[in-house]
This record gives C-alpha cells, structure tokens and sequence, in this order.
C-alpha cells in the first residue's frame, strides 16, 4: 500500500513530467520501427535509432533496455545487440544534492551519524549513487542513495516500456512477452525499495553463513532507510582483473561461482538475479569471493526449482514425457511435440556442461560475446511458426542469469566438471524439504515468498 505521508511516493504529476521528458524519444523509435514495418527497412538502422533514443533517456528507462537486452530470446537479436551497448553509469550528482538527500533520509544531523562521509560518488548509474563512508567503529562503508522521484519515473517508464514491446511484438510475433515484462516490472519495483534489498542481503548471509569462501556485505540498520542503504565496503578485484590469472586460480574462481549461485537456487529456491560481471570480486589471493548488489533477487516457487531438477534428469535420461512435464511445471503451456523440440533446443544448451561428465569449458571455441546466440537463433527460428509462444515469468530470471553466470565462466576459461558440481549440489533434492527451508529463511530475515 502506498504511503500517502511519503513525499516520493509514486504520483501522477510526477510521471506526467518523466513521460514529457522521455516520451518523445520512445515515440520516434516506434516511428522509425513502424515506417520499417510497412515500407521494408533495415532493421540494423532502427536497432541503433532505438539504442540512441533510448541512451538519451536515461534513468529507469535505460536500465530496463539493458535489461531486456540479456533476457535471452526476448528481443529480435539485432535490436538485443543494439540495446547491449547501452552504459548504465550516469554523472553523479553533486554535492549539494547529497547534503539535501541524505538530511531527507536520516534528519538534519545526519554528518555526526558517520566519522567520514566522501563528497564524491564512487558509482553513479540509473536509479542512484554510491559514496564511501566510514562508521564510528571504524569500518569502512559503501553508502547507496536513491535519486529523487524513482518511484514516479519507474511507473512512467514501465509505461513506456509497454510502447516499445508492442513496437517488437509487431516486428517479430514469435514470443509474446506479455508474461515476461510483469516480472521485469515486479523486480524493478522491488529495486527500488532499499529495505527489501536489505533483506536480501541478511538472506545471503544466512545461505552462505557456513561458507567462510562467500562473503556479503553487512548493513547497518541505523542507517538505512527506503532509499538508503549503508553496508560495508568489501575491497576486492574485480572479475575481468583475475583474467590472467594461472588455469587453477581461474579454475578456483569459477568453483565460487558455480556454488555462490547454485547453492540459493537448489536449496533455497533463490537467485541472485543480476549477472552482471561487476557485481562479484575476489580477494586474500583470489580465495574469497564478495558477493554484491542484492536489488535483483527472484525468490521461486518450490515447484520451479522442481522443475529445474526434474528437467535435468529428464535431459540426461533422454525421458521425452518427462521433459514436458517439466516444461509444465515452469509454466509453459499448450507444448506440441513442435514446441517441445523447440524449447529443448535451448534447455539442452543451458543444460549441456552439467550434464557432460567430464572437465570442459561451458563452451569450447564461443566467446562470451556470442554464448547462446545460436541457439536463439535456431528457436526463435521455429518459433515463427509455432509462435505466440507465451515466456512463463518465472523463466526470465532463471534464464538470464544462468546466461551471466556462463559468460562469466567464459571469460574466466574455466575447466571444471560442472556435471559433478551439479549433482552434488541436487544431491538428495527434495522439493518440500526446500519448501521449508525457504519458507523459514524468509521468515527469519522478514521477507515473503513472490506470487
């Protein structure tokens, strides 16, 4: 329920402003796309104006660009590609916008609250920015303040988004993403609330509690609100720094992976839903991971995570009607045998290094630049005549982030058994054990299971 005492609360008159400010932009893509539709056109040249228009728009807008852009699938691959391009860093605001933000936050005297507090953003991108502080104890922390009327300009550009969708559904029928953009929906109005994400991060904690490897960072409650989070600074590498590093330590650094993202989805029914590359680095000599950004997390129902399962032993028994069941249980519905020969296409490509046993690369000869792109092409090519074909909401973070997580193992050339890191992680798979499991972790943090 909206709160109707809370100044930034989503408004009309303020998404009116954020539609007259970004409206005209998104109405000359779909002009441009629609003039290509009925006079023939070069698709290559909409894909760019659409990633123009859109990279002059900024804020939420462009953050859901790039978003859809790694949903695999999703978009027509030319416009993907374009949208790829997209740069989610924005200027920093100055200094006096985060005096004024951080008094609205934690009330005149909010300086005295910190024993440093950096002027300048370290990271700035579309829904806020992040400033290095340090607390009374001497810990040092990493303080992340929303922008003002995120909310508004959320809601005006989910609107907007719709446009641009109806604008692909004309270009290309073969997948309907009606399903698809209510998730992309829920999840950027969960990023917004920086309570939530404080929650998810006391969830990871917890997960990865045992694993002294897998490290989160630790919120301090005091000084944190809805749109601010203070936590502590984890130093670290960055991934694209290990790069040349010796085979075991890239070896060692994908193992952290594998298990910092398996182990939440297959015991817990959780992802970690933002693959991005910088939200993981390393450090003590590339043994411990640091897991970062928790505002994109997917919480599925136990029956999900079933079907996951229950998928991968029906691809390595070669069982045809059990790989449709599991199909069913994702969410997919109306599975000819054409259909399902479709989606096994791709199903065999997420699943293909876990079932192999034997130690490979995710993808021998395919750079991460062009992991999976192949086999959307050959899906999206039955799909045209097979289409609409309706992407069950549940799927699209699985699918994107199990997409990440490959391309991170890429660009590591990593060469692991990933067959016996899987099964060791389903080892003794139950879905209602993990039902209860992830209905008293939630609980535990404060958190609800999604819809």
């Amino acid at each position: 329920m909206t709160d109707a005492s809370d100044p930034e609360r989503d408004r009309l008159s303020a998404r009116l402003g954020r539609v007259a400010q970004v409206g005209a932009n998104v109405a000359g893509a779909a002009a441009a796309a629609g003039a290509a539709r009925v006079f023939g056109g070069d698709d290559a040249r909409v894909a760019k104006a659409l990633k123009d228009a859109l990279g002059r728009s900024k804020g939420p807008l462009m953050k859901v660009a790039q978003l859809l852009a790694t949903i695999p699938d999703l978009l027509p691959e030319t416009y993907a590609a374009e949208l790829r391009k997209l740069q989610s860093q924005a200027p920093a605001m100055g200094w006096p916008f985060v005096r004024r933000r951080m008094q609205a936050e934690l009330g005149a005297d909010w300086q005295t609250k910190y024993a440093q507090f950096t002027h300048e953003a370290v990271a700035a991108a579309s829904l806020g920015q992040v400033h290095r502080a340090q607390a009374h104890d001497g810990r040092a922390l990493a303080v992340k303040l929303q922008y003002p009327e995120m909310a508004s300009a959320v809601e005006a550009d989910l609107a907007q988004l719709r446009t641009l969708l109806a604008m692909f559904r004309n270009l290309d029928r073969t997948i309907d993403s009606s399903e698809a953009i209510e998730e992309v929906s829920a999840r950027l109005r969960e990023e917004l609330d920086y309570e939530r994400e404080r929650k998810h991060m006391a969830l990871f904690a917890r997960i990865h509690g045992g694993d002294g490897a897998i490290r989160t960072p630790v919120p301090l409650e005091d000084l944190c609100t809805k749109r601010l989070l203070s936590m502590t600074w984890l130093q670290g590498d960055g991934l694209m720094a290990q790069l040349e590093a010796d085979a075991e330590t890239r070896n060692r650094l994908a193992g952290l992976l594998f298990r910092a993202w398996w182990k939440p989805m297959t015991a817990y029914g959780v992802i970690h839903g933002d693959p991005h590359l910088g939200n993981y680095s390393f450090t003590d000599e590339a043994s411990v991971l640091n897991l970062l950004d928790f505002g994109c997390v997917r919480v599925f129902p136990p029956r999900f995570v079933g079907g996951v399962v229950a998928l991968y032993w029906a691809l390595l028994r070669e069982d045809r009607d059990s790989v449709a069941a599991a199909y069913e249980a994702w969410g997919f519905s109306n599975l000819s045998n054409d259909l399902i020969d479709a989606l096994s296409i791709w199903a065999r490509f997420i699943f293909a290094p876990l079932l192999d046993d034997r130690v490979r690369t995710v993808a021998d000869g395919v750079a991460p630049a062009h992991y999976g792109r192949k086999e959307v092409m050959e899906v999206r090519n039955r799909l045209r005549t097979l289409g609409p074909v309706t992407v069950p909401r549940e799927f699209v973070f699985m699918d994107r982030a199990a997409i990440g997580l490959g391309a991170a193992f890429l660009h590591l050339r990593a060469e692991l058994n990933f067959a016996q890191l899987f099964q060791a992680s389903i080892e003794g798979f139950d879905e209602a054990v993990l039902a209860e499991r992830q209905r008293h972790a939630l609980a535990r943090v404060g958190l609800e299971a999604d819809a």
